[in-house]
């Protein structure tokens, strides 16, 4: 109790005072230490926290995802990635992908997404495995996927996994369907459950980065 006392009352006078080579800060349960980072309960700062998965890795799973994306509809992928760089959160300037941080990029994309929403529940729609849709799907994934590499400085890394996603998206977002289709009896249903896992994963792109 004595002890809790002296650390109540210590905070109170010296809001900024130090204890140790720390700073008391807003929180009871927080303190930043002398280099400016913040301590947890447990002496782990902010940074090492955020260390848990480094950035570089983080950067790396995206670019896979966003290239699955693109293997499962092909425009999503673009528009992800044209809504993160005109947000600002992924910075493409200077780059050969600028174009996807211009003002109407977003809304391009958004609006050839949504055709391709459409479109691909008409009979008349080849499969994703003709070369044409095959290619589609790899150039979308694989400058998305150099995209989300140029955030982190790894933009042919993040190129070549993009490429990676966009081939296990490609064919497995086939067998998937197929075998959804087979067990509704009906291909829509198993089409819309494709195009709300392609939008989830979009969108936790966008945000993650």
């Amino acid at each position: 109790m004595f002890a809790f006392d002296i650390r109540r009352l210590f905070r109170s006078c010296c809001n900024r005072g130090d204890y140790g080579d720390g700073i008391y800060a807003r929180s009871d349960a927080t303190r930043i230490d002398g280099r400016g980072g913040a301590w947890d309960d447990v002496g782990h700062t902010g940074s090492e926290t955020a260390m848990l998965v480094p950035p570089l890795l983080h950067g790396l799973i995206l670019a896979v995802v966003i290239g699955i994306v693109a293997g499962l509809r092909a425009m999503m992928a673009p528009a992800a990635i044209a809504w993160a760089a005109s947000r600002g959160t992924l910075p493409l300037q200077g780059t050969w992908l600028a174009f996807l941080g211009y003002r109407f990029t977003p809304w391009i994309f958004t609006l050839l997404a949504a055709i391709e929403l459409v479109t691909d529940q008409l009979p008349s729609t080849p499969s994703r495995k003709v070369p044409s849709q095959f290619a589609a799907r790899l150039l979308t994934g694989g400058s998305s996927g150099a995209a989300v590499g140029y955030g982190i400085g790894a933009p042919v890394p993040g190129l070549v996994l993009g490429l990676v996603g966009a081939v296990v998206g490609i064919y497995g977002g086939a067998a998937s369907r197929a075998r959804l289709a087979s067990a509704f009896g009906n291909d829509r249903p198993a089409a819309l459950i494709e195009d709300a896992v392609a939008i989830i994963l979009a969108v936790l792109v966008v945000v993650s980065i």
